[in-house]
């Protein structure tokens, strides 16, 4: 009788987990933008992070100079600290104009489902293109 109610726990205890597992791999999925993989999105959320601040720097330094900069134009005036133009997999950019700018971060790595753009104009409007 002992035995049978230790399989019983055991098989319990495995359908348990297995059903677990199966939740746990589905809320990753739909986290995960366009499929990616769970380290890519963890790069996309930094270059994200990156991009805010970049943005926020824009603001700051055409504030105070009345006009959009270059990315180095913006480390060496001290408006970001971000010391580096990328992010493992991603490379910064920045387009300004009398009127905006737009930074844009490049993807280069090997996930099919990562974004290949991710950019972040004046509005603070984050976009991504999948081509």
């Amino acid at each position: 009788m002992r035995l049978m109610g230790r399989s019983v726990g055991l098989i319990v205890l495995v359908v348990g987990l297995a059903v677990g597992g199966y939740f746990y791999t589905r809320q990753i999925q739909e986290i995960t933008p366009g499929g990616a993989a769970p380290t890519t999105t963890v790069d996309i959320t930094g270059v994200r992070m990156d991009l805010l601040a970049l943005a926020n720097a824009e603001r700051r330094h055409f504030a105070t100079n009345s006009k959009y900069a270059s990315l180095e134009e913006l480390r060496t005036s001290g408006d970001t600290h971000l010391t580096r133009n990328n992010r493992p997999n991603f490379t910064y950019s920045a387009e300004t104009s009398d009127n905006g700018f737009r930074i844009i971060a490049t993807y280069s790595g090997a996930d099919p489902n990562a974004p290949k753009r991710i950019s972040i104009d004046e509005t603070l409007a984050i976009k991504t293109e999948s081509r």
